[in-house]
């Protein structure tokens, strides 16, 4: 049976401006380990990493935003803390191998947030700010060839995200599925959520799952989706769409962008095509719902691509989100490595 992740619920995003908003992140930390079933220690674990990420942006970010994603894997449970600030960056001297690592800083709080982590990334250039990755696991996530991390937030005044994603896990590679409700709030979540419950634990081929998220979706206010599937053996990404969530492949010497049809799953009678994409190992997939402007390009970060996949969502969530939109951002390692420069 295919291994299911995402669709453990929704990220939260915490303005970051002064020191009394420390206060409110370590809030929202508790809150979503107390969802997810983190105990005390666990929760102790990511407050301290949030507290200290929340007061450098700060202090040193000029403010910023921490947004706090649950995690799931197999039996393996977690969340991660993502901060993000538009600040001076961290001055060149400071931070090792070209600007781009974690390795090796210290102060600013960062021995304390390594010690706490599980995992830990960190994408910084002088006058480009800063965003740091923290995630923090109880058991072990199974091993994968898709490098996969994803954030979805809900439009600014509402409760529930009417964007949704999942991943299956599957023999040589995986599906993943954006599910995106049309307008916001509840009515938009019951429609994302017909539409993906319809791809779960199905047989293979993009389009089949579409057709059945376009049958499932009747009934609800509708939700434009993509599916992907990802074969490791034959190095090919089968697609399929309906509406504005976007599918592009980078790599060192192309973007790809993918064709989406137009219509919306579960009004119409459009019948889903699916469209074969062959990449390189190592190379990222990028898959967005419409919160997020097409027009991004991750040519003004450089070196920003090798740096762990929910590094990549979070600077483009955090430079080219709409702010008035829910925005979900799915970011995928196709291979164990990034490509070298």
């Amino acid at each position: 049976m295919p291994s299911r992740r995402g669709l453990v619920g929704s990220s939260a995003a915490v303005a970051v401006a002064d020191p009394n908003h420390v206060g409110e992140v370590r809030q929202a930390v508790a809150a979503m380990c107390q969802r997810i079933g983190l105990d005390k220690t666990e929760e102790g674990r990511a407050s301290i990493v949030a507290s200290e990420a929340a007061t450098n942006v700060v202090k040193h970010g000029r403010g910023g935003e921490v947004v706090l994603s649950p995690l799931q894997s197999g039996e393996a449970v977690g969340i991660e803390v993502l901060a993000l600030d538009r600040g001076p960056g961290i001055a060149e001297t400071a931070v090792p191998a070209g600007g781009h690592s974690a390795a090796g800083i210290r102060g600013r709080g960062f021995d304390a947030i390594r010690r706490q982590s599980t995992e830990l990334d960190l994408y910084t250039l002088p006058g480009q700010g800063t965003a740091l990755l923290s995630r923090i696991w109880r058991g072990v996530p199974p091993t994968t060839s898709l490098d996969l991390a994803a954030l979805c937030v809900a439009k600014p005044g509402e409760s529930e995200c009417g964007d949704l994603w999942s991943f299956e896990a599957r023999t040589g590679g995986g599906r993943i599925v954006v599910a995106d409700g049309l307008g916001h709030g509840p009515l938009a979540r019951e429609a994302a959520l017909a539409a993906l419950r319809a791809t779960w634990e199905r047989p293979p081929g993009a389009a089949r799952a579409l057709e059945d998220a376009h049958r499932a979706a009747r009934g609800t206010r509708g939700a434009a989706v993509a599916v992907v599937e990802v074969d490791l053996a034959t190095q090919e990404i089968r697609f399929a769409g309906f509406g504005n969530v976007a599918g592009v492949l980078v790599g060192p010497e192309r973007v790809q962008s993918m064709v989406s049809m137009s219509g919306t799953a579960g009004q119409g009678k459009q019948k889903p095509r699916e469209f074969t994409y062959r990449f390189v190992r190592g190379e990222l997939l990028v898959m967005s719902s419409d919160g997020l402007t097409s027009g991004w390009s991750l040519e003004p970060y450089a070196g920003l691509a090798l740096r762990h996949p929910g590094l990549v969502a979070g600077v483009l969530y955090r430079d080219h989100s709409q702010r008035r939109d829910d925005v979900t951002v799915v970011a995928a390692r196709l291979g164990a490595r990034p490509l070298s420069p």
